[in-house]
């Protein structure tokens, strides 16, 4: 029988052949007790088996994985929807019936360089379940996330490392990434309301200066300015962001929980291609 507590997640990449298809396989093993785990993708394709093989070394159950398109799930509820690559994020910035919408940013392995980019890939899932499992575990919740990004290049035009990690040695800033990394995109209100800041002038001019430093990027919906890790940040500027964020959980975690107390949160761009 069906135990009807369970939440139900879908993970969403362009041809669910390697990243949605691991995402589901590892969350299934490390709690399919508590959560229904599904994977789809927009333009799907066939799993690679160099996923299934990576998997298969991890311990991992491999059966039943299949590639599919989103479309199978239409018109049905999920607790979180969470997309795993820029352009599934960019096809369906907010997906229908999501009660919580995640943006996270993860190299697709079939373009990346070195040794066992699956494996590698498949350990840098693990690494973000473990803090999705913490925070969601301790029942902190979050509004819908949107944008974040996946292009990988290893040069970005100004960029500067001392600054970059200048831009790291202040609390609101770096709370900023932290956040901004977990929820995907947030504006100003919503930084202020997490850190519990009530000088907006003061949260502007820490935002400024993490734009200025190429860290952070902008964009305007309405009357909200929403915002996010830079899409064009070198991957190691990213995994430093990243691995802060899911080593110390618990330095933001009154934040989140305010975050997610927060009432008439702004209304983000709602459009799925």
């Amino acid at each position: 029988m069906k135990n009807i507590s369970k939440q139900k997640v879908l993970f969403l990449c362009t041809g669910n052949s390697a990243r949605s298809q691991m995402a589901e396989a590892l969350l299934r093993h490390r709690a399919g007790d508590k959560y229904d785990v599904y994977s789809a993708g927009t333009q799907p394709d066939t799993v690679d088996p160099r996923a299934i093989n990576a998997l298969g070394k991890f311990g991992l159950d491999i059966n039943n994985l299949v590639s599919k398109n989103m479309n199978v799930f239409e018109g049905q509820v999920f607790d979180y929807v969470i997309t795993l690559c820029n352009k599934a994020n960019n096809e369906c910035r907010s997906y229908p019936n999501a009660v919580m919408q995640l943006a996270w940013d993860f190299p697709d392995p079939k373009e990346r360089s070195g040794n066992n980019p699956f494996s590698t890939t498949l350990n840098e899932l693990n690494n973000r379940l473990s803090m999705f499992l913490l925070v969601e575990e301790k029942n902190i919740s979050r509004g819908a996330t949107q944008t974040v990004v996946n292009t990988q290049n290893d040069q970005l035009n100004g960029f500067n490392p001392l600054s970059f990690y200048k831009s790291l040695t202040d609390d609101i800033r770096l709370k900023t990434l932290m956040l901004t990394h977990y929820h995907g995109e947030l504006c100003v209100c919503e930084l202020m309301e997490a850190m519990d800041e009530g000088s907006q002038p003061k949260m502007s001019r820490n935002l400024a200066v993490l734009k200025k430093a190429k860290v952070i990027t902008d964009r305007k919906h309405g009357q909200w300015v929403f915002y996010r890790i830079n899409p064009e940040l070198p991957l190691w500027a990213k995994s430093v962001i990243a691995q802060t964020t899911e080593n110390n959980i618990p330095m933001i975690s009154n934040e989140l929980q305010r975050l997610a107390n927060m009432q008439n949160r702004p209304d983000r761009a709602s459009f799925c291609k």
